[in-house]
């Protein structure tokens, strides 16, 4: 891993900059996740807001507020995903590590709200800790 780590929305409008390393990064099966990636899980690497910036297409960037958890940010021309938090604040910043040009740094160490997995797909056994709902 180098940094500043670089990524980007699919269509390359948004792109970002992570410029230290990730705090963790796990998989989240929660129901939000799931349909906002149309997939069963997303996997995402928290950093520290300080570290992370939008380098380009900061005014394609839409953000969907939910009444609880963070602030998701899609690009506006294609839909990708490519962070929730605010860039910049005191919190972190959870980014989709399949936006991201190379190699974070981390692997998943982690997976969090396996309630909301579906039954009908098994959840790979990684020996990664798992938990109902979020992380405390």
């Amino acid at each position: 891993m180098s940094l500043p780590m670089t990524g980007s929305c699919a269509c390359g409008t948004v792109r970002f900059e992570v410029s230290a390393p990730f705090n963790t990064a796990g998989y989240c099966h929660c129901k939000r996740c799931q349909r906002r990636s149309g997939a069963l899980w997303s996997e995402n690497g928290l950093v520290d807001a300080a570290a992370f910036r939008v380098v380009a297409g900061a005014d394609a960037v839409t953000r969907w507020q939910p009444p609880d958890g963070l602030a998701k940010s899609f690009c506006s021309r294609c839909g990708g995903h490519v962070y929730s938090g605010d860039p910049g604040g005191d919190g972190v910043v959870g980014v989709r590590l399949g936006a991201l040009d190379g190699d974070p740094g981390i692997r998943p160490q982690w997976r969090q709200w396996l309630e909301s997995a579906p039954d009908w797909e098994p959840i790979p056994d990684d020996g990664l800790p798992r938990f109902a709902q979020g992380r405390t």
